[in-house]
């Protein structure tokens, strides 16, 4: 019988075979990327249910491909070279795919209407400002044609990037016009800082754990992710150090305020030490403020702490405003602005629509949206205390209490497998954020992340506390 004939029937060579396609599975769908550690011999076997010789088997003949390599005394990595193309789309049901970094946005974005969402990274609609929008649309129609029908410009709207720039100047932010790109959105702003500044094998440090699509993106762009810690008050800087001494990324991506997913924030010795290896090591950063808005009082950050010389700042709107009308922006050094505005022109020719631009720019002009942000702020205030309560009275412990924002990061009872809870809860509508797809190292299958926005109905804490009992 040939090898391909004893496969088929099942025997050895089949049960090697399947192992190898289970890992291949996990290259294709980038649940694993180049650099990522692959699961111990013994885990991968207990978990296939195989015997540990034939995963032996297995990753030495994918080591013999090129796509994988084994490092002694440590375990196998997937290796740079020889990635096969990303399939962003698989044949599958959303819900039987991998827990990777892609599934909370799946599961949330494509969920029936009458699902729950206490996973999900946005407001209810109930809490946006829907008048101050209806309100804003009808105005644009009655605006000139032009505004509704052309191009934008290429560095977008002068009326939001005038707005902005006062901003960052109340802030303390020194910046010149030519320091801010308008992009269709913040994930756009950080694909097209990619873009210019990555090729395929650099590698990129991240926060661990850290907002799942910043994983997601940086392995469509084929980059070697490398984790490092993160605590209450940011990464320990010794430990940041000697990941940079050891991996030599070319970026640092994160959140410094209310960092997601913990909602923790950086503290201001560890952001004066972070520059201060960064800059040392030739090491740029990339920091999201996505949730900047929330904070009762404004935190460190690094982009005001180092002047746009080596940080490079990406926010957006949809938060506050509307995930409906897609708007970013990028804050960062002439020159780089200059290359990312021709990169946008080049990918996408342009960055959001003038209408849209222009709508973002009415609506944060004036009084309404403040009032509207601090009221967000207060009813966040009331929701997070209300959730970590109901949370608590189901085992369910917060890691910390944080300042502002919707996400609270949960420790579950002693054995509480956040992916298989996750995965349970969608037969019943609820659509939970397991800690693993957070996590590089996968070391926070314990933990999970709840918007508590989300989290109003009493189902959420039925389904949960049904699902924790076993």
């Amino acid at each position: 019988m040939t090898a391909q004939g004893s496969a088929a029937s099942g025997g050895t060579g089949g049960r090697t075979l399947a192992a190898m396609q289970a890992i291949r599975a996990r290259l294709e769908s980038r649940a694993l990327g180049p650099g990522d550690r692959l699961p111990s011999i013994r885990g991968l076997a207990r978990n296939l249910k195989l015997s540990p010789s034939t995963v032996v088997e297995a990753y030495d003949r994918l080591a013999a491909e090129g796509l994988i390599r084994a490092r002694p005394g440590s375990g196998f990595y997937v290796c740079a070279t020889k990635l096969p193309p990303l399939a962003l789309a698989r044949d599958a049901p959303p819900a039987d795919r991998a827990v990777d970094p892609f599934w909370v946005s799946r599961q949330s974005l494509d969920a029936d209407p009458e699902a729950l969402k206490p996973g999900c990274g946005w407001l209810p609609s109930g809490w946006l400002p829907g008048e101050a929008l209806r309100r804003t649309l009808r105005g644009l129609s009655r605006r000139e044609e032009a505004l509704l029908t052309d191009y934008g410009s290429t560095r977008g709207s002068a009326a939001l990037r005038r707005l902005l720039m006062g901003r960052f100047a109340e802030e303390g932010l020194e910046a010149a016009p030519d320091q801010l790109l308008l992009t269709a959105s913040a994930t756009q702003g950080l694909d097209l800082v990619c873009r210019l500044l990555l090729r395929p094998g650099d590698a990129v440090l991240v926060d661990d754990p850290c907002y799942f699509n910043f994983r997601a993106l940086l392995r469509a762009h084929q980059a070697r992710v490398v984790g490092v810690p993160y605590g209450p008050s940011g990464p320990d800087p010794a430990d940041f150090e000697a990941v940079v001494l050891t991996e030599r990324p070319r970026l640092y991506l994160t959140n410094s305020a209310l960092h997601n997913p913990t909602g923790a924030t950086l503290s201001a010795p560890h952001a004066h030490r972070l520059l201060k290896i960064a800059a040392a090591h030739g090491l740029l950063v990339v920091e999201d403020e996505a949730f900047a808005d929330f904070e009762p009082e404004p935190s460190v950050r690094l982009a005001l702490l180092d002047g746009l010389e080596r940080v490079i700042r990406v926010g957006g709107f949809s938060k506050t405003l509307s995930a409906s009308l897609r708007c970013g922006y990028v804050l960062a050094r002439a020159d780089w602005i200059a290359e990312l505005a021709d990169l946008q022109l080049a990918t996408s020719f342009g960055g959001p629509s003038p209408a849209v631009a222009e709508a973002v720019a009415d609506l944060l002009s004036g009084g309404g949206h403040r009032r509207h942000v601090e009221a967000l702020r207060r009813r966040l205030t009331r929701a997070r205390r209300e959730v970590s309560g109901r949370l608590r009275d189901l085992g369910v412990e917060p890691w910390i209490e944080p300042r502002g924002g919707f996400h609270l990061w949960g420790r579950l009872p002693e054995g509480g497998d956040s992916a298989a809870i996750a995965r349970a809860a969608l037969a019943e509508k609820v659509v939970f954020a397991p800690g693993d797809v957070f996590s590089l190292s996968r070391s926070a299958g314990g933990f999970m992340r709840f918007n508590v926005a989300q989290c109003e109905d009493a189902r959420v804490y039925r389904v949960l506390g049904g699902l924790l009992r076993g």
